[in-house]
């Protein structure tokens, strides 16, 4: 046997064991309306299967997901696997436009898709319009067969979903916003696993429990599916210690609170070492944007100690210990739990860059159109509200998905002028002159070669309010290098560097009127956008999209679309 014969051979036997225990998993969506009752009001809600949230997956790394979703619902859907890497099945992906053209109602759509080397917690949820907001649920990664977990087995795991109701339907208070250009209304309640909890009319039957025992080490997968708003999380008098976030380990640390903004998830193990009782889980607003309205409320679930449980007592089970949560804009308490992240291992992060970026994120103000009534423009001094990157405030095409626009070479639909830098330098996180509250829309692309090596410092600015911004990449995972405040200085900030064991993203929290700086390798092809997690924001166009070109041989290129991909 030759030496290349021996290692193919070795490779074979590697690959074989590798894909002998992984399976095909196939489900069915259906997206349909379902009566739903909160805060004592039913609503017509667009749900998966009629469930609320959603079916939870639960997969092993190295399977195979397909996902046929049947569009029985009077909008169009499309769903987004949050966090999913898609190598060379960017068709998959799942955002509106920008991968696909959405699902029309009566019409179907499978996702095939294998997620590879991730394990922890992902989760799922429609990128078409604000239908998110009810239709979602968590995506569990556990490791391959005969693989553990780097932390002790937890004797039992709770998926808990952090979501936003509103007592209405999403899609009227975001077409609402859209004639009047002002901000939409705030959410009504937030939500734990669907439910409010006992703070809220007409919700205490309903609120969610997680069951513990005294002595067990639990985990629970945290995900902030909130359609607008960053959140902190706390149990009350249980310490949390966090092993990883967004489908990466972490190295473990422990803390009284987190803070999740929308699109990012965090697992953290909880031990039944307190009185046994029955103790609130609750998680309210991080608000860093000043003299914005927001959801003031407090959600809750209750953690009971099995022996305090109703069918122990007989019914009299004590009143849950509340936990105290953050002041709503303590900045300070978010900066010490983002700083507490790194990898699990030596993390390989990208070092000689080929492509330094530097984007701004924030929002703007258009003057009101010659053609529009007053009413239509409602937002600060009679403007309309608008956000951008780079000055450039993204416009999804319509005809086209920009995928299927960049496969097909469909001239018209985009450019590929996304500038590397702000058009204008000027003092981001000052007081900013009026002359740049309007940016320019228009749909273009960043072009990044494949294997590139990229670096991009995201600069929050203060222009109408600066606002800690989660930035999410579709197709990626990213290193988190450094974050800080103030304007992003490469002399003095490039020694903040973590280049041994940053933490492994997909959603950054863009600290408020700061900067983040992200680092990855470009090796997936396709069209992948990322945008701001406040979904009020995508609206506005705080969006780009980078387009990965292919490299060589079939590994490096993206696969062709499936014969049922939906047309526009």
């Amino acid at each position: 046997m030759g030496i290349f014969n021996k290692f193919s051979f070795i490779f074979l036997v590697i690959f074989l064991s590798l894909s002998a225990n992984a399976e095909v998993q196939r489900h069915r969506f259906v997206i349909q309306a379902t009566k739903v009752k909160r805060l004592c009001k039913t609503h017509n809600t667009i749900t998966v299967n009629g469930m609320f949230p959603g079916p939870t997956l639960e997969i092993k790394n190295g399977d195979t997901l397909e996902v046929q979703v049947v569009n029985k619902g009077r909008y169009n859907v499309t769903i987004h696997w949050h966090g999913v890497r898609q190598m060379r099945t960017g068709w998959a992906d799942g955002p509106e436009f920008v991968t696909q053209c959405p699902i029309r109602p009566g019409g179907s759509y499978t996702y095939r898709f294998t997620v590879q080397g991730q394990e922890g917690t992902l989760w799922w949820h429609a990128h078409s319009s604000w239908l998110r907001a009810t239709v979602y649920g968590a995506l569990i990664i556990r490791p391959r067969e005969g693989k553990s977990y780097p932390f002790p087995k937890p004797k039992r795991e709770t998926p808990i979903l952090l979501g936003e109701w509103w007592d209405a339907n999403p899609i009227d208070v975001v077409r609402e916003a859209t004639r009047t250009g002002a901000a939409p209304n705030v959410s009504d309640a937030y939500t734990i696993n669907a439910q409010p909890g006992d703070l809220y009319k007409c919700s205490s039957k309903e609120t969610t429990v997680v069951p513990i025992d005294s002595g067990e080490t639990n985990l629970l997968r945290v995900i902030n599916a909130a359609l607008n708003q960053p959140l902190f999380f706390k149990v009350a008098n249980h310490k949390l210690t966090v092993v990883g976030a967004d489908a990466s380990y972490t190295k473990p640390f422990t803390t009284s609170v987190l803070m999740l903004g929308p699109g990012q998830t965090t697992d953290v193990l909880i031990r039944g070492d307190q009185p046994p009782s029955r103790y609130y889980m609750a998680a309210r607003a991080y608000q860093s944007a000043q003299n914005a309205p927001f959801d003031n409320t407090t959600t809750t679930a209750i953690l009971e100690y099995k022996s305090a449980s109703c069918a122990a007592k007989k019914c009299n089970a004590p009143t849950p210990i509340m936990p105290s949560l953050p002041a709503y804009n303590d900045t300070n308490t978010v900066t010490t739990f983002s700083q507490s992240f790194r990898s699990l291992e030596k993390a390989e992060v990208p070092t000689d860059i080929d492509e330094s970026l530097f984007f701004t994120i924030g929002l703007g103000l258009n003057k009101c159109p010659p053609n529009f009534r007053k009413r239509r423009c409602q937002g600060p001094n009679g403007t309309r509200f608008t956000a951008s990157m780079n000055n450039v405030s993204f416009v999804l095409p319509r005809n086209f998905s920009l995928l299927q626009a960049h496969q097909q070479g469909i001239p018209g639909v985009f450019t590929t002028d996304f500038p590397a830098n702000p058009p204008l330098k000027f003092d981001y996180t000052g007081n900013v002159s009026r002359s740049l509250f309007q940016p320019v829309p228009g749909t273009k692309l960043y072009k990044l070669k494949y294997g590139s090596r990229v670096q991009i410092v995201l600069q929050d600015t203060s222009i109408v309010t600066p606002e800690n911004h989660p930035i999410h990449l579709h197709g990626y995972d990213f290193y988190i290098i450094a974050q800080g405040f103030g304007n992003f200085d490469p002399k003095k900030d490039t020694s903040k560097f973590n280049l041994v064991d940053p933490p492994l993203r997909n959603t950054v929290g863009v600290p408020v009127n700061g900067w983040a700086v992200i680092r990855f390798v470009a090796d997936n092809p396709g069209v992948w956008i990322m945008h701001c997690h406040l979904d009020v924001h995508i609206n506005w166009g705080l969006a780009m999209a980078f387009l990965v070109e292919n490299g060589v041989g079939e590994l490096q290129t993206i696969q062709l679309p499936p014969p049922d991909l939906p047309i526009c």
